[in-house]
């Protein structure tokens, strides 16, 4: 492992360690990672004392590598798009690994603006999305309401992402948790404090924002507050879409799940707490009934905090440590960790069984914000993969 080869190989010539490969964070990074690996034949041990408790409890599963484009993440919009490509795949073969429903749905995102100063912002974007070529079909307010007559009246106009889909993170970790074992990973209820500390011949710190105490990356927490409502008797949501837009400049998102759940969120705050604010939970309610006004009516289940592990370029750091070949990261996915699971997984298990390097790793090497990667001295780490 680690010395070339075709990645397609499983593992021969076992070391002196206790196993192939030790994953530190059981989040759906981490899960997912820990699958690929031992799915190749790999000894695979994974690292958490509570599996599937940070981030994926909390985030929404929203797979939009084209909602998502923003300016000036070209790099990164290449890298969700390679890996939304992948999720169709991912998701049946997860399936019918497991025969755990995972809440995977296809119907693509409505992209809305609600006033014109809205609308303005909104057709902003999409201009540019539509310029890397990505499919966004701009739409007028009847043609939306075609598609979701739960729709304010006010909406002035929106686009379609077709391709934009969603997964729920709660039913998906426990089944990538099951595909792993049921491949032959090895889970232990212990956090890991030293790097120093891990028997294997490859380490993967997929921590979240625990990775940098661990490994010295600049992976810092970003908060999110969520909230989580129930249509009334528990029917279905009064709409199919995923809906994402603005309403009087708040940007706000809204997921519907088949049992009747629907996901607004989010906030995205330079804070390191998990408080759920007042001020939060209003912004983010008002924004979603100005959009969709039904909402009103809708059972205020959970309102909840996570910490998304950003880092200086909002893009993930994926590769060997510096000077550290034998330990790769896989973290600081901020925003996308849901949706970069399947690329993510696939990367990391090339390196870890091939040491072959895939292009698209060259923009995410650990080492390009300079003098990173060295063992935190003060390794007090949040336990899990967080919001990702």
């Amino acid at each position: 492992m680690l010395a070339g080869g075709p990645s397609s190989t499983k593992a021969v010539n076992r070391g002196p360690f206790l196993a192939d490969v030790v994953v530190v964070g059981a989040g759906p990074i981490g899960l997912s990672i820990a699958w690929r690996c031992a799915a190749r034949g790999l000894r695979v041990v994974v690292h958490d004392p509570a599996p599937g408790s940070g981030a994926s409890a909390v985030a929404a599963g929203m797979l939009s590598p084209v909602a998502e484009a923003y300016f000036g993440e070209r790099q990164l919009t290449e890298l969700l798009l390679a890996s939304a490509a992948r999720w169709p795949g991912f998701a049946t073969e997860l399936t019918e690994v497991t025969g755990v429903e995972i809440g995977y749905r296809t119907e693509g995102t409505l992209m809305v603006g609600l006033t014109g100063d809205d609308l303005a912002e909104a057709r902003r974007l999409w201009a540019y999305q539509q310029g890397l070529g990505l499919p966004v079909t701009p739409l007028r307010p009847s043609e939306l309401r075609d598609r979701e007559p739960a729709l304010a009246p006010r909406v002035r106009g929106g686009a379609l992402a077709p391709t934009d889909h969603q997964v729920d993170p709660r039913l998906l970790v426990p089944a990538l948790r099951v595909a792993a074992q049921r491949a032959g990973a090895v889970f232990v209820p212990q956090a890991v404090r030293h790097l120093s500390d891990v028997d294997a011949e490859v380490t993967v710190v997929a921590a979240g924002c625990g990775a940098a105490a661990l490994t010295g990356l600049p992976v810092r927490p970003v908060k999110g507050q969520i909230l989580r409502l129930r249509a009334p008797d528990g029917v279905a949501p009064g709409f199919r879409h995923v809906i994402r837009g603005y309403a009087d400049g708040e940007p706000v998102y809204l997921v519907p799940r088949a049992g009747g759940e629907v996901v607004v969120g989010a906030t995205v705050e330079e804070r390191a707490d998990t408080t759920v604010t007042a001020g939060a939970v209003q912004r983010l309610l008002r924004a979603g009934i100005d959009l969709l006004p039904e909402l009103a009516e809708y059972d205020l289940v959970e309102a909840v905090a996570g910490l998304r592990p950003g880092t200086p370029d909002n893009a993930p750091i994926l590769g060997p440590l510096p000077g550290r070949p034998n330990v790769l990261a896989a973290t600081g996915h901020h925003r996308h960790g849901i949706v970069l699971a399947p690329i993510t997984a696939d990367l990391i298990a090339d390196l870890v069984l091939g040491g072959a390097s895939d292009p698209l790793l060259a923009p995410l090497r650990a080492d390009r914000f300079g003098g990173a990667g060295s063992d935190g001295a003060e390794p007090t780490i949040m336990e899990g993969d967080r919001w990702s």
